[in-house]
């Protein structure tokens, strides 16, 4: 037997999936936790990624019950944005800041003031938030001076897992359109950019080369290869951003909207052509397949369900079954910034309901921890339609929150058509799978477009919508956006 490895280094875990080279099925999955991280300063340690990476792995084995030395290769995708610096000797200099730390917002703000917004958006395609990379450069210039002049390389979550692994300082088109500082239609760096943190530096040197989605970043290290058990010819492949290797796990298609309830909260679908949106609230970034992501991304998602949950002293089917039992138009509104957000771009502000009264219940609360999560995304959604990206195929829903029936259904009541999911048992996996399907490309020597088909999931609908509902979702997400866009609404009002 022949198999190949997908990982998925997540914000909160790391998930191994091993999976059958001849016919894409899957033979094992193993994971591990990642310690807690949140906002404003969202740090995590890169060797524990490394140290969850090889507990999942031994899990996944087991799981599989087959010899490891039959993996041929592995992609790893991971979080996105995130910053670890490297010394000389490759070694890591401090914590990793991850998407969700907000503490480089002020220096970000500068940035953007000295480059211009739609300079900014017409050059790299995203309009970058205190998530992207070159805020969290800015901030430990700055912060931290002595960690910043002994950086000599530039690390990504995913790029950093990848030079473990292989020794390669590589990342792909995904991972680096998420920085602020390369341009995906003219496929190169904008140092310049960076010349406004430190012009004495020599930038071309600290970043990583950006593979092409059918590139391998090289083989497994010798003494890696021993360590993990693995062989010693392991090929490594580019790997990517967790959306973006979603999207070739899931085998989106032009005009699909993908929801992903997840640590964040994401809306996407794929494009041929690249996407610049001047309101600056649409991140045009490259996929894993030669194309473009249109996303809207939110900081606030299945986090603010968990909030909920332990607030109410119920499970998560229990928060869903109160939420499918109230009201919406009953219910509060909730704008669900708990850590702040990102699109709108407020990094310093905080959660805020409305039209609570003295008959309001739990079941009420339960649907408006949903609607604030959801109407965040169907906003999303209807930016991108206004920047002329065509979202009317599909509805697929990914991440954690898509085991949710409350998610599910009042996703297909605002949206109106049909929520589906990729084969139920593997809901919240298509990261991992995408992964895999990026190391099955490279061995077999198919394009990893042709290798998205071939291994495409099944798909099942979960949720039909509520046609009583067709007349509520402009009066719910007016109502949603009155509280979201409070102009007072912003961090000046903590206590």
């Amino acid at each position: 037997m022949k198999i190949v490895m997908g990982v998925d280094s997540s914000t909160q875990s790391c998930k191994v999936e091993l999976r059958d080279l001849e016919t894409g099925a899957i033979l094992g999955r193993g994971s591990a936790s990642h310690p807690p991280a949140f906002a404003p300063k969202s740090e995590q340690n890169p060797h524990d990624w490394w140290e969850a990476f090889e507990r999942a792995l031994n899990r996944a084995v087991d799981t599989a019950a087959v010899d490891r030395t039959a993996i041929m290769a592995v992609s790893v995708a991971a979080q996105c944005h995130g910053l670890i610096a490297l010394d000389a000797d490759g070694n890591v200099i401090r914590p990793a800041k991850l998407w969700n730390d907000t503490e480089s917002a002020p220096q970000l703000a500068r940035l953007r003031d000295a480059i211009g917004a739609e300079n900014w958006i017409r050059m790299v395609g995203s309009l970058p938030t205190a998530a992207f990379t070159i805020g969290k450069i800015a901030w430990l210039a700055e912060n931290e001076p002595e960690n910043f002049q002994s950086m000599r390389r530039i690390c990504l979550p995913h790029d950093w897992l990848t030079y473990r692994l292989c020794g390669a300082h590589v990342t792909d088109r995904s991972e680096a359109s998420g920085t602020g500082y390369w341009s995906a239609t003219e496929n190169r760096y904008v140092t310049s950019y960076l010349d406004l943190i430190d012009p004495g530096r020599d930038w071309s040197a600290m970043l990583p080369r950006v593979l092409g989605p059918n590139e391998a970043a090289g083989t497994i290290l010798p003494e890696i290869a021993d360590r993990l058990g693995l062989s010693r010819g392991v090929l490594i492949g580019p790997g990517g951003g967790d959306q973006h290797a979603a999207a070739l796990g899931l085998a989106v298609e032009e005009g699909d909207a993908v929801y992903t309830i997840a640590t964040s909260g994401v809306i996407f679908t794929t494009a041929n052509r690249p996407v610049h949106d001047l309101s600056g609230l649409v991140d045009g970034v490259a996929d894993c397949a030669g194309g473009y992501l249109p996303l809207v991304s939110t900081l606030n998602a299945a986090r603010v369900t968990d909030w909920a949950a332990k607030l109410l002293d119920v499970d998560h089917a229990g928060l869903s079954a109160l939420a499918l039992q109230a009201d919406p138009l009953a219910s509060p509104v909730f704008a669900a910034f708990l850590d702040g957000e990102r699109k709108p771009n407020r990094p310093d502000a905080y959660g805020l309901m409305g039209g609570l009264t003295a008959a309001t219940s739990r079941a009420d609360l339960a649907r408006a921890a949903h609607d604030g999560v959801l109407l965040a995304l169907i906003r999303g959604e209807t930016i991108m339609n206004s920047a002329g990206i065509a979202t009317n195929g599909r509805v697929i829903m990914t991440g954690g929150g898509a085991r949710s029936a409350a998610y599910r259904q009042i996703l297909a009541d605002y949206t109106q058509r049909p929520v589906m999911i990729a084969d139920p048992k593997e809901a919240d996996e298509s990261t991992a799978r995408g992964a895999a399907i990026q190391a099955a490309a490279l061995v077999t020597g198919r394009g990893v477009q042709d290798m998205r088909q071939l291994w495409a999931p099944r798909y099942e609908i979960v949720a039909e919508p509520n046609p009583a509902m067709a007349d509520s979702r402009k009066q719910l997400l007016d109502r949603y956006l009155a509280l979201a866009d409070w102009s007072g609404f912003d961090g000046r009002m903590r206590p």
